[in-house]
């Protein structure tokens, strides 16, 4: 087969044009970064530094820009004053509210969920805890002015408190005690310490000779639970805090210790047998002895703990 003549200079037939390689290089650019130099077809334009550069260095960041941030910076200023935000948006990932349902961790008035406000209680509360019967309703005081509230819970403290003073002042004194009555009187200890122990719920994971066993209650007066009173065991090295949690929780307390800042919304732990309220930083173990009761009041406020009394107890 015969082969055809190539096409000679200036013949208007040809089918194919050459380019020279200043050509090829006039379409696109040449990447700035100093090790990489790739010619892309398409580069990007650096707005801050005016510079060109490839797919994998358009980032201020990836290709270190000399003057990062001045294309931002431009932007801000060319908006009115009117449109820039005064305060961060909320987001989900920055959104404390949640359900005021203590068992509920739902976060709400998020863009996903809607909170809605119960209007007798004056509560936020997801879909699920809407309604009133689903959030103990008629047991909930509305928060605001709250004076008759914190009368009650003042009243509940200074009840504890004269009622652990009586316990100690109870107690007679081993040298003017008959035996036969002391004898009596450890026994029943024991028993109820006994008691106590086979009775008492907690983490297992707490070691046997670290624990302290007490009874937990509420007071009715100022806090209202499913579960009025129980038995419960728990670490001696345990702060007080994270006992209340732990007791609110197991007694259905509402507790928004963490989320309110205001003290009549605030549980506190009163220490019947000392007749003073508990510091949430105490240890446990150092305070409260095995047998003894701890009351959950609210609304009574740091400010009514009474001069830490020596603790009485069965060991």
């Amino acid at each position: 087969m015969a082969t055809p003549n190539p096409p000679k200079p200036g013949d208007s037939s040809a089918s194919y044009s050459k380019m020279s390689v200043g050509d090829v290089e006039a379409i696109g650019a040449h990447c700035q970064m100093p090790f990489c130099h790739q010619l892309d077809f398409l580069p990007f334009r650096c707005e801050s530094c005016k510079g060109k550069f490839c797919l994998d260095h358009r980032t201020e960041t990836a290709h270190q820009c000399s003057n990062a941030g001045a294309w931002a910076a431009r932007q801000r200023a060319q908006l009115p004053s009117s449109s820039l935000p005064t305060k961060p948006r909320r987001t989900i990932l920055t959104h404390e509210q949640q359900c005021s349902e203590p068992s509920c961790k739902t976060l709400i008035n998020t863009p996903l969920v809607t909170g809605i406000t119960c209007e007798k209680c004056r509560r936020s509360y997801c879909l699920k805890h809407r309604f009133g019967y689903e959030h103990d309703c008629d047991k909930l005081t509305p928060p605001g002015p709250r004076a008759a509230a914190t009368e009650k819970a003042t009243a509940a403290f200074e009840k504890f408190k004269a009622w652990g003073v009586a316990k100690k002042a109870a107690i007679p004194a081993p040298p003017s005690m008959p035996q036969s009555k002391a004898k009596q009187t450890s026994a029943a200890q024991l028993q109820s310490l006994s008691t106590l122990k086979r009775t008492a719920k907690g983490d297992d994971k707490v070691p046997v000779e670290k624990r302290v066993y007490v009874f937990v209650e509420t007071a009715s007066d100022s806090v209202t639970s499913k579960i009025p009173k129980g038995n419960f065991f728990y670490s001696a090295e345990w702060s007080v805090g994270r006992v209340l949690d732990l007791a609110a929780k197991s007694l259905h307390v509402e507790n928004v210790n963490n989320r309110s800042e205001s003290e009549e919304e605030k549980l506190r732990v009163f220490h019947v047998e000392g007749g003073r309220l508990l510091e949430f930083g105490e240890k446990l173990g150092q305070r409260v002895k095995n047998g003894q009761t701890i009351v959950l009041l609210r609304g009574v406020g740091p400010s009514m703990a009474s001069t830490p009394e020596k603790t009485v107890g069965s060991g």
